[in-house]
């Protein structure tokens, strides 16, 4: 799993609350292809929480699917959220959404007090991943699903061989994510990718689409040289180097994944739950 600083991170996306929108089109077809997966479940939610919801882009699409269902719109940058309540909310023209700003791995919501949780693009950005999937498999209701997506491995190959591995965050792999899944208490997770290419004019253009998104390096460890002079012109020309047709191509893994809350195997206190079934009555 990818090495976070929260804290950085958090303050990076509240720096780019007024530019994150625009420059968030990988986000957007995420959420797009994570809406088309909904179409093959079959769920009536009473409470959907959208983990990590940023300018809330996907808000009103799940209310409108379900629109008897409470939303809680969850992010941990506040900014995000004052954003997203001033211009959305006035579109949307509707109650039944609530805004709370705090961890995903920390939750402040009872246990098994949600349906359905939504999550595009937001775990990767979390210190702890496996920390997150339990503590989202504790808010879920029994038969409640989790519904995510995420950055793979592959993800900015490109930038990554020309900065150095330690410039580009990594990214885990999706087995990794669905034994995270099993190892949470969710039961059969389904896994799988696909791959975008996204092509800019040149490096400069990646750089400031990634600032813009608040999509840059939050390691606890980061290198001090990002900024020097040196370091910048060879990073410029080993992008250039990846020019084909005067457009910079860039490899973007989307790692997609749903499971579903089971019953508990396990009680607090770390006894199995062992469940016997009346067999029917055979007449004589």
């Amino acid at each position: 799993m990818p090495e976070i600083d929260a804290k950085v991170a958090r303050r990076r996306f509240a720096r780019a609350a007024a530019t994150y929108a625009a420059a968030s089109r990988l986000e957007a077809e995420a959420g797009s292809r994570m809406l088309e997966r909904l179409d093959y479940v079959k769920l009536a939610p009473r409470r959907i929480l959208e983990a990590g919801c940023g300018p809330g882009r996907e808000s009103a699409a799940l209310l409108a699917r379900y629109p008897g269902a409470v939303l809680v719109e969850l992010d941990f940058a506040l900014p995000m959220l004052r954003r997203e309540r001033s211009w959305f909310a006035r579109l949307r023209g509707r109650t039944g959404a609530v805004q709370l700003c705090g961890d995903f791995a920390r939750l402040p919501l009872a246990a098994g007090s949600v349906d359905l949780v939504w999550s595009n693009m937001a775990l990767h950005w979390a210190a702890d991943p496996p920390a997150v999937l339990r503590e989202l498999a504790r808010v879920l209701a029994e038969d409640g699903l989790v519904l995510f997506s995420t950055l793979g491995p592959d993800t900015l190959a490109e930038l990554r061989a020309a900065a150095g591995s330690a410039r580009v965050h990594r990214f885990a792999d999706m087995h990794d994510v669905g034994d995270a899944l099993v190892a949470a208490g969710f039961a059969a997770p389904v896994m799988d990718t696909e791959r975008l290419t996204v092509t800019y004019p040149g490096g400069e253009a990646l750089l400031a689409d990634l600032r813009a998104g608040g999509q840059t390096l939050a390691a606890p460890v980061r290198s001090r040289g990002l900024a020097g002079r040196r370091f910048r012109g060879a990073l410029g020309a080993a992008l250039q180097a990846c020019m084909r047709d005067g457009r910079l191509p860039v490899t973007y893994e989307l790692v997609f994944g749903h499971a579903w809350k089971g019953a508990p195997r396990r009680r607090a206190d770390g006894r199995s739950i062992v469940q016997f079934a009346r067999r029917p009555h055979q007449p004589d």
